[in-house]
């Protein structure tokens, strides 16, 4: 459970973020610490990256996936199959996973 300054500080701290303004790496290392414990946090950081993304592009996605939360947070974190390769996705993977 967030105290109501923490929360006031790191929703000034996403507004930020989301704006395009600079935030400092203390900062982000903070929101990210208290994103990785609370999902509600973690919820406020995806919608945070999502439209400093917008911000950036200057055209929505899918509303419906915003509106869920399921639209992703990172810009290179879908599969493309015309341009990547599947086997690229598992490189980190243990040798049961990979490809044979």
């Amino acid at each position: 459970m967030l105290s109501t300054q923490t929360r006031l500080r790191l929703q000034n701290i996403l507004q930020r973020l989301a704006a395009g303004k600079t935030v400092s790496l203390k900062e982000r290392i903070e929101l990210q610490k208290y994103s990785d414990h609370d999902p509600t946090v973690a919820a406020w950081l995806r919608r945070a990256r999502r439209q400093q993304r917008k911000e950036r592009e200057k055209h929505a996605g899918d509303p419906l996936l915003s509106a869920l939360d399921l639209d992703p947070s990172e810009p290179h974190s879908e599969y493309c199959p015309d341009q990547d390769d599947l086997g690229d996705w598992f490189q980190g993977a243990p040798y049961w996973l990979r490809r044979s």
